[in-house]
């Protein structure tokens, strides 16, 4: 079975999120990142070079193929702010039509920045996403 690309690394939370060079996407990291922390519990961590994950799940494939991967995590990519934390559940998306300004795809949700979208209910979806998870550990 092929070793998994993405595992937990030893890099700098602070320095990855201090080198964004947008002031608005690194401000928008920061308020995730603290969001995340207190909604998990879990001090944030480097997952590959550009993923900033909360806590840990194992997850399992349908092909018995099983990961680590974070509770809830983000990254800030060039087009958009990635943020893991959807299930295409029919609660979300009902969240997800009072949000804001955002895209979905493979359990993500992609926001430009966090002024486009409702923070309470963006909480809630962060919230949903850790209980669903936490009770697979």
């Amino acid at each position: 079975m092929a070793e998994p690309k993405t595992k937990q690394t030893e890099q700098s939370v602070s320095k990855f999120i201090n080198d964004i060079p947008d002031t608005v996407k690194r401000k928008d990291c920061k308020t995730v990142a603290a969001m995340m922390s207190e909604i998990s519990g879990y001090k944030p961590k480097m997952w590959g070079p550009s993923i900033v994950g909360f806590g840990t799940y194992r997850e399992k494939y349908a092909g018995g193929r099983e990961n680590d991967w974070p509770l809830i995590a983000f990254s800030p990519r060039k087009q958009n702010l990635t943020l893991y934390v959807l299930s295409e559940s029919a609660e979300e998306t009902q969240l997800l039509k009072k949000l804001g300004k955002h895209t979905t795809g493979n359990s993500c949700l992609y926001i430009k920045q966090l002024s486009d979208v409702d923070l309470p209910t963006l909480k809630t979806l962060m919230q949903k996403c850790v209980k669903r998870k936490s009770s697979k550990v």
